[in-house]
């Protein structure tokens, strides 16, 4: 069986994104993921370890965070402090910067960079000493008793970064859409990455990241994930997209405002026709979802974790209710 996770963006206030994560621990999520786009969304370390009281099981991690607007010493501490915090209950995941960076003018890390972070984090959990490149001074986490388990999973969707996180990550968000065809593209480049560490695909942990509505109206969840979709098919992909749907997706790329990331609202949805949507999104009636989920349900993820949806101002409640009810069936 799938496990289940969740993506929750915090553009809510903190209690409502704390009642999300006990419904989902009451239902069997097995993971919360929080956005991390600080000029955008609310703080991501206050609302997870804010979301973290009082629960017993579920696993917090982002999704994703990035190491420049977050310097490692503080990645580092962070999430040592919130596996402290959880009893091991903590996944960072990382990956080359998205909006927190293009919203300041900032460019994304290279694959070198990213790689090169990764090390560093993994070297400070063990409690060992790191280079600060600016003043080439040491330091470490002093207040650790000893070496901290932190996963780290890595945010792909285009070719090269895939093969990377299968070589060095410990799971790997994949952001591909939900066709299968781009689903199985993307794991023969993390197989491929897998291979050149001596690893196979059974020693990560794959979990497929998709914008899902859930609605009695197929039209109306098709449209609320439009904007999600347009943000997916902006970045390079590991299978060519069909010739007649290129002219949209440079559509969206010529026009994509960050500001507006994950925005149901933004312009740029409109751009979006209902075959990208079918592709990339979990969109549809209970029976639609329950159907693409089937498809896939055996192509070798661990974990499909739903980005959910609504119209402003609604609950995300029922979305995740619903999902949690089609998982039980596949």
């Amino acid at each position: 069986m799938l496990s289940k996770g969740i993506g929750l963006f915090p553009t809510e206030p903190v209690g409502a994104l704390r009642e999300y994560v006990a419904l989902c621990e009451s239902l069997g999520y097995d993971n919360v993921w929080f956005g991390d786009s600080q000029n955008i969304w609310r703080e991501s370390s206050v609302v997870m370890g804010a979301a973290a009281v009082g629960t017993e099981r579920i696993v917090f991690g982002t999704g994703v965070t990035n190491a420049v607007t977050r310097h490692r010493s503080l990645l580092a501490s962070s999430w040592a402090t919130l596996a402290e915090f959880t009893g091991g209950r903590a996944i960072l995941g990382i990956g080359t910067g998205d909006s927190s960076l293009r919203t300041m003018g900032l460019k994304p890390l290279k694959l070198a960079e990213l790689e090169e972070a990764i090390e560093e984090l993994r070297a400070l959990f063990r409690g060992e000493e790191v280079t600060e490149p600016t003043s080439g001074a040491k330091y470490h986490l002093g207040y650790l008793q000893g070496p901290v388990e932190v996963p780290i999973y890595i945010a792909a969707s285009a070719p090269k970064i895939l093969q990377m996180s299968g070589r060095i990550a410990d799971g790997v968000i994949v952001l591909v859409g939900t066709a299968p065809h781009f689903i199985e593209a993307a794991l023969e480049r993390i197989e491929a990455g897998a291979k050149q560490s001596g690893r196979t695909l059974d020693d990560l942990r794959i979990v497929l990241w998709t914008p899902t509505a859930i609605q009695d109206d197929s039209t109306e969840a098709r449209d609320l994930v439009r904007a999600h979709v347009s943000r997916v098919v902006i970045r390079p992909l590991p299978a060519p997209v069909a010739p007649h749907l290129q002219a949209a997706v440079d559509r969206i790329r010529e026009t994509y405002d960050y500001y507006h990331h994950m925005d149901t609202e933004a312009s740029h949805a409109e751009l979006v026709p209902d075959e990208l949507v079918d592709l990339f999104a979990l969109a549809g009636t209970p029976e639609e979802c329950e159907k693409r989920l089937a498809e896939i349900s055996h192509l070798g993820i661990d974990q499909v974790s739903i980005v959910p949806f609504v119209r402003p101002g609604q609950s995300k409640e029922g979305t995740i209710r619903a999902f949690a009810d089609i998982a039980t069936r596949v």
